[in-house]
């Protein structure tokens, strides 16, 4: 049986790589990243095709040319990252379920393509004022820099109603409760 397509946004520090790996971890649903492609030099360590697909600029920007990408983002000027549309169909044909723990205007873009074999879910915090606590709590960044992300979250915020299901990270375990159900229904795990 063929894989289906799971996408999960959320603004930064909404708890939505904490929720993935934590279902990752329980095994109980088949689901697998999907191998990004950069155009960064490897890092000591990083293996081609485990770690990232390494393209040069030449062969990134030819497969955005060619639109092999399901989504891709310059993250910062020259340096890019994307998914592949045939990582994510290898996955898929291999019967794995793909997680996509993309930004929401790739989410949104990755749903429209995929349409109903893609699950959109978006992780969202209760309020801004408990996204700019958990921010702080962090301590790693200055208040400028919380600020920016703050502002940042208020417009991705208003993709949400662009995905399937929305759940609110109030309380961790619960988030993870609510995506695992949402998940295991979509998938018929």
């Amino acid at each position: 049986m063929e894989g289906k397509i799971i996408i999960v946004s959320a603004p930064s520090g909404c708890g939505k790589s904490t929720i993935i790996n934590r279902l990752l971890q329980k095994g109980e649903i088949d689901m697998k990243f999907s191998v990004s492609a950069t155009n960064r030099q490897p890092r000591e360590g990083e293996v081609h095709g485990v770690s990232y697909w390494f393209l040069t600029d030449e062969e990134f920007r030819q497969a955005i040319a060619d639109d092999n990408f399901v989504e891709y983002e310059e993250v910062y000027p020259g340096r890019f990252y994307g998914t592949l549309k045939s990582e994510v169909e290898r996955r898929c044909r291999e019967g794995h379920n793909v997680v996509l723990d993309i930004d929401v205007k790739g989410g949104v873009n990755v749903k429209r393509m995929y349409g109903e074999r893609a699950l959109a879910l978006f992780i969202e915090p209760p309020s801004i004022d408990a996204l700019r606590v958990r921010l702080e709590g962090r301590g790693t960044e200055s208040p400028e820099a919380i600020s920016q992300r703050l502002g940042k979250a208020e417009y991705e915020l208003s993709f949400a109603p662009s995905y399937d299901i929305r759940i609110v990270n109030d309380d961790l375990d619960k988030a993870v409760a609510d995506t695992e159900k949402a998940i295991k229904q979509f998938v018929g795990a």
